[in-house]
């Protein structure tokens, strides 16, 4: 199971039932999905250093209504549809080598937008691992799985 082999950090179980509402206003799943596996993935950098190298793409982010921060962002180069998460580590598996890992998050129902899916599928043929994931234990299963390839 997730982090079993990992004696100082916590399970993903662990780390979720310590999350609670604390008074919180109610903010969207996708972005509180998210925030979990970034809170989980700063505990967990202490056993998997790789994981301080991951980062979030803000493409789908609200800018508080000012089309002119919307404006700016697309002319430095945000672009529709690009995943919203990015783990930048390379595999060591020679016979099966791997650039890197894309997460894109949703949340219910929703499924990958078109410029979505051909994000995805670019990524893939450039030797990038490609997933959705639904929630923020599903979002670091694939990260574990993962980062599984780099253990010697």
């Amino acid at each position: 199971m997730i982090l079993t082999l990992m004696s100082d950090t916590m399970s993903v179980q662990e780390y979720l039932a310590m999350q609670g509402s604390g008074g919180r206003k109610k903010g969207s799943p996708e972005h509180d999905e998210q925030v979990k596996v970034f809170e989980w993935a700063e505990i967990t950098s202490l056993k998997f250093p790789a994981l301080k190298m991951l980062l979030a793409i803000p493409n789908g982010a609200f800018y508080g209504g000012h089309w002119s921060v919307a404006n700016r962002m697309k002319a430095e180069g945000v672009k529709k549809g690009v995943p919203d998460i990015f783990l930048p580590v390379s595999t060591n598996e020679l016979e099966d080598y791997k650039c890197g890992l894309w997460i894109e998050m949703k949340a219910g129902k929703n499924k990958p937008s078109e410029q979505q899916k051909w994000w995805l599928e670019q990524l893939e043929k450039q030797g990038y691992v490609t997933r959705v994931c639904y929630s923020a234990e599903d979002a670091i299963e694939e990260i574990e799985d993962y980062l599984s390839f780099n253990q010697d």
